[in-house]
């Protein structure tokens, strides 16, 4: 049986909150064994906590202050991700990035809180995740000024062009490949076989960006399947040989 990896999904979501145990259970069966949990806020640790407690072997989380809750209140959130930290029980500092797309207001302050955990992850020594949408000019500004420290990640959601996936690459993250690969006006699909699929991970983003044939409805980790089978297909690869080498990428990145 194939072993996939799932390096994004919010199981948290209050949308699971009616069916998460037998959303987890159709994951399971479709061979998703490694779950990522990124952060959003600190409204959220309560519940990625517990989906640790009830699943130790499968649930792996991150602690992060995501860019549309950088807020008013951002520095006692950072403090959040600052405490969370230095418990040690994160493999990861995610997700964390710029997002224009619904504020362009607290462009700056994105900025800086993106700056600040990039140095939190570099203490700790973990891998950030990153969220970019509509800002990419930013968050390579941001990475470029962390150049040459050994940082490495996940671009979380990739969806730029060929030039902007290598510059991703060279800065050290893997691209996260989802849903988006399967959509028909998604245009990675158009050049992913030029990229070394030793710098690709899979992820789903559930709830959110379901891939075809769901697309449009609640996204669920099972669905990953969808994702290797599209990337299997670009990449002329059996199925079973993506889901092994994402999984061995995602061990290289996370470290478990």
């Amino acid at each position: 049986m194939m072993i996939l990896t799932d390096t994004h999904t919010h199981l948290y979501s209050e949308q699971f909150d009616e069916d998460r145990e037998s959303m987890i259970q159709r994951a399971f069966e479709a061979g998703v064994s490694r779950f990522f949990i990124p952060a959003i806020d600190s409204a959220y640790t309560a519940g990625m906590r517990e989906l640790k407690q009830n699943y130790p072997d499968h649930m792996f989380l991150m602690a992060g202050l995501h860019p549309t809750h950088v807020k008013e209140n951002h520095a006692e959130e950072l403090q959040h991700v600052k405490e969370e930290l230095a418990t040690g029980d994160y493999v990861a500092v995610g997700e964390i990035g710029v997002d224009l797309y619904w504020d362009q207001s607290t462009r700056d302050l994105q900025m800086q809180a993106f700056h600040q955990q990039i140095e939190w992850a570099l203490e700790y020594e973990l891998p950030i995740v990153i969220h970019c949408r509509d800002a990419f000019d930013e968050v390579f500004e941001v990475l470029k000024s962390h150049q040459g420290r050994r940082l490495k990640g996940i671009f979380h959601c990739f969806t730029g062009t060929l030039e902007q996936a290598q510059l991703a690459i060279a800065y050290g993250m893997k691209l996260g490949i989802g849903g988006v690969v399967t959509f028909k006006n998604g245009k990675i699909d158009q050049f992913l076989d030029q990229i070394d699929i030793e710098q690709i991970v899979l992820e789903t983003d559930a709830p959110y960006l379901a891939p075809v044939p769901y697309r449009g409805k609640r996204n669920e980790s099972a669905y990953i399947e969808r994702v290797a089978i599209k990337v299997a297909e670009i990449y002329g690869l059996e199925v079973e040989e993506v889901a092994r080498i994402t999984t061995l990428n995602s061990r290289e990145v996370f470290g478990v």
